[in-house]
């Protein structure tokens, strides 16, 4: 019988190269995602897709659902999902190590293939009732801007995280190219979800390589086939492979009501109705 593979000797170099890694992920993370969102805010006020008429009142709420699931995380997880990924590379774990992949092979598919999770996780909760209750905070906003690429519920975001987890190790992937991911996945959610007004030229062809806003607004539709397509959030080419992509919701961008009858009420967006919201009947 063969004996598994053994987690080699590392030298002290390596050791100072993972705890500068753990050091300046959540750094790297935070600069990323402050200067996305702030570019985002400022592109929406000058090129407007649609108008907007609850936009200030929302982001209280949903900057505090982000804030309350990054407190968890750090308080439960705090090396996330990097850790992970470092952890499983000291004990010599994951397919990419078993097959000793070179790292310019490893890094870019472990990309794609976490990519690849995040849509099929996308659909399962849409699927399963239990789930869709959690996920339900994120489609019962009643405007889409950048802040909603940050709604959702802290419950979903711990469980997103030992999903990814889990295939962080069984693949391997490199510690580099989780936060890569991880980076690429916080910064196309608020754009894909931002308010943004984007020429047709440059929308048409950008859309078969990344999620653009026009097509993730689809998603958001209050029409349940609309609803039940889009489901990624980076590549493009996953929905267009598994036969989800809807290029256009059928009321038009202007005319499509997005979110979910009787959550859209200016008291259902409060903080403390989001946290409790899939917890209620109905």
């Amino acid at each position: 019988m063969l004996a598994p593979p053994r987690a080699p000797c590392k030298p002290v170099g390596h050791a100072l190269h993972v705890g500068t890694m753990l050091a300046q992920e959540p750094l790297i993370r935070l600069s990323v995602f402050a200067a996305v969102l702030l570019a985002m805010v400022a592109l929406e006020h000058a090129f407007p897709r649609r108008p907007q008429r609850l936009s200030w009142r929302r982001w209280p709420s949903n900057l505090g659902l982000v804030a309350l699931s990054s407190l968890l995380l750090r308080l439960l997880a705090p090396a996330g999902a990097v850790g992970v990924a470092l952890w499983a590379e000291s004990q010599g774990l994951g397919l990419f190590r078993w097959i000793d992949a070179p790292f310019w092979v490893a890094a870019p598919v472990a990309v794609l293939l976490l990519d690849l999770l995040i849509y099929f996780q996308h659909r399962v909760f849409h699927a399963v009732p239990a789930l869709w209750r959690l996920h339900r905070v994120h489609h019962a906003d009643p405007e889409l801007d950048a802040s909603s690429g940050l709604r959702f519920h802290p419950v979903e975001i711990l469980l997103s995280l030992a999903i990814k987890a889990v295939a962080v190790t069984l693949l391997g992937a490199p510690a580099e190219a989780v936060l890569v991911f991880e980076v690429l996945l916080n910064a196309t959610a608020l754009f894909n979800h931002a308010n943004l007004a984007l020429p047709a030229w440059v929308d048409r062809p950008l859309r078969w390589l990344l999620v653009t806003p026009d097509m993730h607004r689809v998603h958001h539709s209050e029409i349940e086939r609309e609803t039940n397509s889009d489901f990624g959030f980076c590549l493009s080419s996953w929905d267009r492979i598994f036969g989800t992509y809807i290029a256009e919701p059928e009321k038009g961008q202007l005319g499509m009501v997005i979110g979910i009858e009787g959550y859209r009420a200016d008291e259902q967006q409060r903080l403390d109705r989001l946290l409790v919201q899939p917890f209620r009947p109905g």
